[in-house]
């Protein structure tokens, strides 16, 4: 198994399968989203047993305000309940917790605890969970670009102030390290919008596990799968 000498940094993991594993069983969506909720908690545990320093789940793009409105009902639902409840625990254990995404989207009192929890936890390092919620990576890069237009337009920069890592700093994940790997579950193998910049040289890896069904026994793994690539970043 996987041990704290693993050189992977920073998991990123898109949580796929909620729905179909729920279908499976003949259960409404809304299970199949608890049950994820589930595994959230436990996979967490684990990474940090692993001595994995950031884990950025993706909870919920700005496509999924798409869904019917009953379900995404239920997901602000659950989403209130696992912010008050479940992410206790998490916070306890060391845990730093931030969150990405367009908030001005999420009802007041979901941002409201969301900010209360980031200051509540700034001060852990143990790990640092990022969870992304009603973000979209395209999105994120527009309002990069924003911003440094704004900042030439007043005059702050010039065109040849602005580099990669200026760039880097206008996103939110500005306060925390690239992703050395990328986890899909469900057997789907795209990125769907999620953090398109920061993946540049990430690894990959898809499985056909449904999310709720993720163990810490399969992340473990991956992990060692991960630990015997070899990241060349273009050199040769």
């Amino acid at each position: 198994m996987t041990d704290k000498t693993n050189s992977l940094q920073h998991l990123a993991i898109i949580m796929d399968g909620n729905g179909r594993w729920a279908k499976k069983r003949g259960l409404p969506r809304s299970a199949g989203h608890k049950k994820g909720a589930e595994t959230v908690k436990d996979i967490v545990r684990a990474a940090g047993d692993m001595g994995i320093k950031y884990l950025t789940l993706y909870a919920f793009s700005t496509e999924n305000w798409q869904r019917d409105p009953e379900e995404v009902k239920g997901l602000m639902g659950l989403l209130r309940e696992y912010l008050k409840s479940e992410l206790k625990e998490i916070q306890e254990n060391g845990v730093r917790i931030m969150f990405i995404g367009e908030r001005q989207m999420l009802d007041a009192d979901i941002a409201e605890q969301m900010s209360k929890i980031e200051k509540d936890t700034a001060d852990n390092d143990k790990m640092t969970l990022c969870i992304a919620l009603s973000y979209g990576s395209r999105q994120e890069i527009v309002a990069a670009v924003q911003k440094i237009a704004l900042l030439a337009k007043k005059g702050d920069i010039s065109t040849n102030d602005i580099d990669i890592k200026m760039f880097s700093d206008m996103l939110y994940t500005k306060d925390i390290p690239d992703p050395d790997l990328l986890i899909r579950t469900s057997g789907e193998q795209r990125i769907s919008n999620y953090l398109l910049w920061q993946i540049a040289y990430s690894e990959l890896f898809f499985t056909p596990t449904l999310w709720p069904d993720f163990s810490k026994e399969e992340l473990a793994g991956i992990v060692d799968n991960f630990n015997r690539r070899e990241r060349r970043y273009g050199k040769n």
